[in-house]
């Protein structure tokens, strides 16, 4: 007679076989220039790139992230990201803030934006659809310019600001060890600028697999797509030992090269750590990219003798 695990791994499988398949559509369609923030760090950090991933876990999670791109680089990029989520009403539904700061030389955007997914039970797991509204608000410090002519009337007025109200959808379908999604974090915006707003088109999925006695596989992709650019495929390798440390490696087409550490310090408090190998022609100028984040969850459903986190 099958065990619960050999059921579990037959519908594991099939869903993997039926990713497969779609995968390759994806590039069938139109294609979607980079413009969203980029993290190394989304596998445990989903509400970034999913308004759905929103209440997945029974209890409250928080977590602060920065990352510093293209070190040596003067006006390099830098992201700060704070995110909080929780379950409602007996996980039905899920609610989620999210605050990016991003500054890239002489121009900061700061994003505050809700999260709301609605969530239903879906065979084995669960599935989630969400909705995101926020607010974002660019600032252009025009006078740490460093200028050739000093008269130029372009830059005599400083602190140029602009604010555009932004909302994305998603859909997140996870198990206890198995996970995709498929999201436009950005579908449209109102206010100044708001026809240069390009939708990211993002499609993710992982899988969680016993590979032997305190030691689980995590392989995962993530596929980007914006109009004017080629499709960008991340994957990723995940190891986790004895349900505390995870240790990884990811690949990023025409970009990086990505090496990702996070430590379950208590059942609460989690570290990471990533660094991105660059594998452009800037890697003859710069180190590469560091991410760092601490995440702490909360409330019911937290206990010494908890399910590992996996997603």
């Amino acid at each position: 007679m099958p065990s619960c695990a050999d059921a579990l791994n037959d519908r594991t499988m099939k869903h993997i076989k039926l990713l497969l398949l779609i995968l390759p559509l994806l590039g069938t369609g139109p294609l979607w220039a980079q413009q969203d923030v980029m993290i190394s760090q989304y596998l445990f950090n989903g509400l970034l790139i999913n308004p759905g991933y929103a209440g997945s876990h029974p209890y409250t999670s928080s977590s602060l992230l920065h990352r510093s791109q293209w070190n040596q680089f003067d006006g390099a990029p830098t992201t700060s990201v704070v995110a909080v989520d929780g379950a409602l009403r007996n996980n039905s539904m899920g609610v989620g803030i999210l605050m990016l700061h991003d500054q890239i030389g002489l121009t900061t955007q700061t994003d505050v934006a809700v999260n709301f997914a609605y969530r239903m039970r879906l065979g084995a797991g669960r599935l989630a659809f969400g909705l995101k509204g926020g607010v974002a608000n660019t600032r252009a410090d025009l006078f740490a310019a460093e200028l050739t002519d000093p008269g130029d009337p372009n830059y005599s007025e400083n602190q140029q600001i602009t604010q555009s109200a932004r909302f994305g959808f998603g859909a997140y379908y996870h198990m206890q060890r198995f996970y995709c999604g498929v999201s436009i974090p950005t579908l449209t915006a109102l206010g100044p600028f708001a026809q240069t707003v390009q939708p990211h088109l993002l499609t993710t999925a992982g899988v969680v697999i016993q590979a032997s006695d305190g030691v689980m596989l995590k392989p995962s992709f993530l596929v980007k797509g914006v109009q004017g650019a080629p499709l960008q495929l991340d994957l990723n390798l995940h190891a986790l030992f004895q349900e505390r440390i995870w240790m990884g490696a990811g690949w990023r087409s025409g970009d990086a090269i990505v090496s990702m550490m996070e430590i379950q310090v208590t059942p609460e408090l989690r570290i990471g750590y990533a660094h991105d190998f660059t594998l452009s022609d800037i890697r003859n100028y710069s180190t590469g990219s560091n991410e760092i984040l601490i995440g702490f969850d909360f409330g019911q459903g937290i206990s010494a003798k908890r399910s590992p986190r996996y997603f």
